[in-house]
């Protein structure tokens, strides 16, 4: 059986991790979870975006990449199938949003170097609220980084991931996207919720599986 990749995306609070975990027990999947908080300009980014988004981006994009070469060289390449808590796709989403006009031209160009030759997702779980959602998840989980993260920036890095998972499903129409509504749905402490969201991912799992036997 030839291995699949699984992704899980959607704004910062959402859950990504916590679902990603649960579908690595659920379907016996690897699990790659990504590097956010060992990142030494998270802190001062949240504080002052002009000032260190590039620092940041670059940060991200760097270990996004070494991640994606391991998991690929050992689990992809290897048969076992793989779900990560992020796309690297997402680089893109932030950087727009982020950088300058004269940074941003650059860092694509290294992103589009970076990521020609690393696995792509076979499946995408997009996970969307309301920035009302969105912020009550961020301060329940209380993290030192985010306490002072701006509501417009959030507000705005919402509409963005709408915006480019719109665009990508239309350019990407062999890439299936399943999307789950988190403002109705809380699979971190409803086990309905997770049930649901299990039962709904697993027929596609299973096609997936069986196309690539």
């Amino acid at each position: 059986m030839k291995s699949i990749l699984i992704t899980v995306e959607g704004p910062i609070g959402i859950g990504k991790t916590s679902l990603s975990r649960e579908l690595s027990r659920a379907f016996h999947l690897e699990l790659l979870e990504e590097i956010v908080y060992e990142n030494p300009f998270l802190g001062k980014f949240y504080e002052n975006i002009a000032e260190w988004s590039f620092q940041l981006e670059m940060f991200f994009l760097c270990n996004r990449y070494k991640q994606l070469q391991d998991i690929h060289s050992k689990y992809l390449s290897q048969g076992t199938s793989v779900v990560a808590d992020y796309n690297i796709f997402k680089n893109t989403i932030f950087a727009k949003r982020t950088l300058s006009s004269d940074n941003l031209p650059k860092y694509l160009k290294i992103y589009d170097i970076l990521t020609e030759d690393l696995p792509q997702a076979h499946l995408v779980i997009y996970l969307t609220a309301s920035i009302d959602t969105v912020m009550k998840r961020i301060a329940m989980r209380d993290r030192d980084v985010e306490r002072s993260m701006d509501v417009a920036y959030m507000e705005n890095v919402i509409a963005d991931y709408n915006e480019f998972m719109q665009a990508f499903e239309k350019h990407h129409p062999d890439t299936p996207v399943i999307k789950f509504d988190c403002d109705d749905l809380d699979f971190v402490h409803r086990p309905e919720d997770l049930r649901y969201v299990l039962d709904t991912i697993a027929p596609r799992i299973a096609e997936l599986r069986a196309d690539r036997m």
